[in-house]
């Protein structure tokens, strides 16, 4: 038997009564009558009501001892009256009388409750996170992962995906965010780096002869944090196929997800498989944005041919388009019985936001047709808001607000200011989930800040161009077989079809300025690989704690991480990061720089 327990704290119910148990746990709270002490007693499986009569002989050690002492009793199980059954506790039925108690482990006088779900500073939270823990939602949480966890390893086996595991100490890579470096003590000035992915590792498993891997798989970078990624480290459902195309892989992959958040989703409805695919440029072009939520109703509209007409003559917006800006409307539904200050208030928000302003109009009927209304309808000709009405397909219960600025920062913002719009007034269903497929990446982008072209997504993906045709295409028209998984708002995980010639690894570099010798040099292992017969292979990466966080239904990536960093990379419960000792340093061959 046990010495601790016959049962764990969730586990008695009214076929236990009258037998002798043996229950251990944490004091969750204490209700002290006078001459009866009740006691919850929580375990990692639940909470069991307890009481002890101050005749007994330990009603004095349960008396003084704090909350969250860790306690041991031996007792009868009772049925509870009916005006004290609890429903809400599987054991609410029941409760312990206590025979006899033993204080297992003393706690002090806590920093933060764990009885009650209060809201307390992150710092405290992190510096006592095995107490933070403790919290009915946090553990929650957790548990959530575990099973999550489980779920995808089952899937993926059943998938015939083989489980393999990739080094953690491994090679600098230039490209990405800041690597992890680890100083070698065998090799003096030389260092490791923390792997940014697996993704080397993962494309030589496929060359290897292995047809399909996964791997749960931790990855470092060097990064700020946000809400919905952390600082440091994240684990990613690593994956990697043979003899795939884009759309192989997409197909094996919606399945799984369509069940995980089946079964995770607490009854939310998702979008029946296949999930949309949409184009990267018509998701800027109808979202604003590459991480669409299709929870939102509102879609984008290109006017900027009606505001270059003669009909219009709102010179500012003329301005702009003249050197070479755009128009976005986001027209909106049902506005008609919101106040000005509605309408004011999206304008001095858009402000807070760096924009000059949130141009807009309403709408209404007079004399059987739609005229427009609000600061800007008098620099339009009734042609004009006609053309706008059936353009952006409006009545005279709509609005339509007006974003103008260089295409991409249009976009972006118009994006924003639809999100924005559709939390203000509810629009999002906030019961489902909603996932696409962002497909059609641009192999390059141009980066303003250092004059020239650089990758915009994952260099060793595969163009959609034809090698032979490839140094005769323009770069910036170069589509990647790229593809995202989103969901609500979030991007759950990037993937590629690969680049599996060398020859033509050589010619995706060298347009960003990486000679032969360069590729050679910093890829050296992936292009030993590729030169010995590699399969055509694609994979991709979704984000577990993403994934979580969006099954938990948290807004910070830190409620769903066991020991997380907080936002400047600190762990505030170990300490790190620390200072090495003098020994440590000098057997590494390291010296510090101290900065003022």
């Amino acid at each position: 038997m046990n010495k601790y327990r016959t049962h764990n704290c969730s586990e008695l119910n009214k076929n236990n009564i009258g037998s002798k148990i043996k229950l251990s746990g944490w004091i969750h709270r204490k209700r002290d009558h006078g001459n009866l002490l009740f006691i919850d007693l929580r375990d990692h499986f639940g909470i069991t009501q307890c009481v002890i009569e101050n005749k007994s002989k330990d009603f004095k050690i349960l008396e003084k001892v704090k909350p969250e002492s860790v306690i041991m009793i031996e007792g009868n199980v009772v049925s509870r009256s009916k005006e004290t059954e609890n429903k809400d506790l599987k054991t609410g039925l029941i409760e312990v009388k206590i025979i006899s108690a033993k204080v297992l482990s003393e706690s002090k006088e806590l920093p933060l409750p764990v009885f009650g779900e209060q809201d307390y500073p992150e710092e405290i939270r992190l510096k006592y996170r095995f107490i933070d823990l403790r919290r009915n939602e946090m553990h929650d949480n957790i548990k959530l992962r575990s099973e999550i966890l489980s779920f995808l390893r089952t899937k993926m086996n059943k998938n015939n995906f083989l489980e393999f595991q990739t080094p953690i100490l491994t090679a600098s890579s230039p490209e990405g965010a800041r690597d992890f470096l680890v100083p070698s003590r065998l090799h003096p000035g030389k260092f490791y780096a923390l792997p940014q992915a697996p993704q080397q590792f993962k494309q030589m498993i496929m060359i290897s002869g292995f047809d399909r891997y996964f791997q749960i798989a931790p990855c470092f970078r060097d990064e700020d944090g946000r809400a919905d990624r952390s600082p440091g480290e994240h684990y990613q459902l690593d994956i990697e196929m043979s003899f795939v195309e884009q759309e192989d892989v997409l197909k094996v992959i919606e399945p799984i997800f369509y069940d995980l958040f089946i079964k995770f989703g607490n009854g939310k409805k998702i979008n029946k498989i296949p999930f949309p695919r949409i184009k990267y440029k018509d998701s800027l072009e109808r979202f604003g944005t590459d991480k669409p939520d299709l929870r939102n109703p509102i879609e984008l509209l290109n006017v900027t041919d009606i505001f270059k007409s003669e009909n219009v003559k709102l010179k500012i917006f003329k301005d702009i388009i003249a050197k070479g800006g755009i128009v976005k409307a986001i027209p909106v539904s049902n506005t008609s019985s919101k106040p000005r200050s509605f309408f004011d208030g999206l304008n001095n928000w858009a402000i807070s936001e760096g924009a000059s302003g949130l141009a807009y109009m309403t709408f209404e009927k007079k004399e059987n047709k739609i005229v427009g209304k609000g600061p800007i309808s008098k620099f339009f000709s009734e042609k004009s808001i006609l053309e706008l009405i059936k353009t952006c397909k409006l009545n005279e219960t709509d609005s339509v607000f007006f974003v103008c600025n260089k295409e991409k920062e249009a976009n972006k913002f118009s994006g924003v200011v639809r999100q924005k719009i559709a939390e203000d007034m509810k629009l999002i269903d906030e019961k489902s989930f909603k996932f696409c497929w962002i497909t059609d990446y641009p192999m390059y982008e141009y980066d303003d800040k250092e004059k020239k072209i650089d990758f915009s997504h994952n260099p060793f993906s595969m163009p959609q161009v034809d090698m032979k045709d490839f140094d005769k295409t323009d770069p910036l028209k170069i589509l990647a077989y790229q593809y995202d998984l989103v969901c609500n708002g979030y991007e759950l995980s990037s993937g590629a079809i690969r680049n599996h010639i060398p020859e033509y690894l050589f010619k995706v570099f060298h347009k960003v300025g990486y000679s032969k010798s360069m590729v050679e040099k910093n890829f050296s292992g992936m292009i030993k690989a590729l030169s010995y017969g590699a399969p055509p292979h694609g994979g991709m990466a979704p984000g577990i704690d993403r994934i979580v966080m969006l099954l938990a239904n948290q807004k910070n990536i830190r409620e769903v991480t066991l020991f997380p960093l907080n936002q400047n990379a600190e762990d505030l419960l170990m300490e790190a990061p620390s200072e090495a000792s003098e020994k440590q340093l000098k057997e590494l061959n390291i010296k510090t720089i101290k900065k003022d």
